[in-house]
């Protein structure tokens, strides 16, 4: 079992979606782990203590100051028996108390205590998720280390369809056996491609996509958190390389092709998430177009298809594509899998805006025979999940030499995409 000898302190704050916390409660336990129950006072009005403590085996704490506990500093014994602190469900009033170090119940003093990862699965109405004092806290809270684990989106218990539900139990346990898989790629030589193109018109302008570069950024970093060696091949973004990466820059496809291919031999695993121009002009003027005629022909051809050129190569890498889709996505998605020979490819819906240069994102990731969506988070939450999926896909990869320096000796492939948001 995945969590076994975890011992995971799961929190309940005061929300309709508390009782879930009682399947989740059980989904941990049947994970393998030890499950202790915190409770805010406004919990207890959902659901009772005694529920939690017959499906844990364990008393279940509500107080700040507890003359039974151990020297009456629960929070402080709690803290560290925890290898993981979960609140599920997390309210809006929890998430601010969080983010202002507010230590006001037990649970939240416990929280300032923990060295442990802490966990939020967030629940609330669509309106109260949305509103900028709560993305605000999300900002506050996630830039400090703390993991969201969703929301989803669906109907919600106020009649309400919208963003802010909180995560299915199963959900949430995956995601929990994602923080301890860390190490799932040791030695691995992983090469993560992100960010757009540019393709030069003139001196002065160029072509290229809405690509912030920060998917493929985040899945750079939680490769290398879960011990890969990790060469990071990006086109032009305001990104901080990741720390444990190798970062090299390029600026057009043309150049992350190179890039690519001189690399190609030293990689393991390849996850291409950039969103590399298919077109680049034939000729690109010398000197700046001058504004003439009404119209302004451009003759383009097609640029070299980065997956096509490295997948041919023999003896190759565990390969993860990428997908940007406005419809069809499973169809695009798995049509893409099957004609690029794929391992895994990573699809979302880009329709409306959704994906490009915002905080949060969605998978839907397909291999041959299954799939999982990963609901809408944070990418660098959301690069977690994703690099533990493929982790458990990849299985005994090659370890040897990081990617780092170019060599033309071309014995693997790797994966391209079409989209980095």
């Amino acid at each position: 079992m995945s969590l076994t000898g975890k011992h995971i302190l799961l929190g309940v704050s005061g929300g309709i979606a508390a009782y879930k916390a009682c399947e989740l409660t059980r989904r941990l336990m049947d994970a393998g782990a030890e499950v202790r129950v915190v409770m805010t006072p406004h919990a207890t009005e959902f659901v009772a203590p005694l529920t939690f403590q017959a499906l844990s085996g364990h008393p279940v704490r509500t107080a700040l100051f507890d003359a039974e506990a151990e020297a009456g500093m629960d929070h402080i014994s709690l803290a560290r028996w925890a290898d993981a602190v979960l609140i599920a469900p997390a309210t809006a009033n929890v998430m601010a108390r969080l983010a202002q170090g507010m230590a006001d119940d037990l649970l939240t003093t416990l929280c300032l205590a923990a060295e442990a990862p802490v966990c939020l699965a967030p629940a609330m109405n669509r309106v109260m998720w949305a509103n900028a004092a709560t993305q605000a806290n999300v900002r506050t809270l996630t830039a400090r280390g703390v993991r969201l684990f969703g929301p989803g989106a669906g109907y919600q218990a106020c009649g309400e369809m919208g963003e802010g539900r909180m995560l299915e139990p199963g959900q949430i346990v995956t995601a929990v056996e994602g923080l301890f898989a860390v190490g799932a790629l040791a030695g691995v030589r992983v090469m993560v491609t992100a960010g757009p193109t540019r393709e030069p018109l003139d001196p002065v302008r160029y072509l290229t996509n809405r690509s912030s570069g920060r998917m493929g950024f985040a899945v750079a970093a939680a490769a290398a958190e879960a011990g890969a060696q990790v060469c990071l091949v990006s086109g032009p973004v305001h990104l901080d390389t990741p720390p444990g990466v190798t970062r090299v820059d390029v600026e057009t496809a043309l150049q992350m092709y190179e890039a690519v291919m001189a690399r190609a031999a030293g990689t393991d695993l390849f996850i291409a998430t950039a969103a590399v121009a298919d077109y680049r002009m034939a000729q690109p003027a010398p000197r700046k177009i001058k504004k003439q005629a009404d119209e302004l022909p451009l003759t383009l051809v097609k640029n070299p298809d980065i997956l096509a050129a490295v997948a041919a190569l023999p003896d190759g890498p565990f390969t993860v594509g990428f997908a940007a889709e406005t419809d069809d996505l499973d169809t695009y998605a798995r049509g893409k899998l099957e004609a690029k020979g794929l391992d895994m490819i990573a699809a979302n819906d880009v329709s409306g805006g959704r994906g490009f240069d915002v905080a949060d994102n969605a998978l839907k990731v397909f291999w041959r025979g299954g799939s999982l969506s990963l609901p809408q988070q944070p990418k660098l939450q959301l690069a977690r999940e994703l690099v533990a999926l493929i982790a458990r896909h990849h299985g005994g990869c090659r370890a040897s030499h990081p990617c780092s320096h170019p060599t033309i000796d071309h014995q693997h492939h790797a994966c391209h995409s079409d989209q980095d948001s």
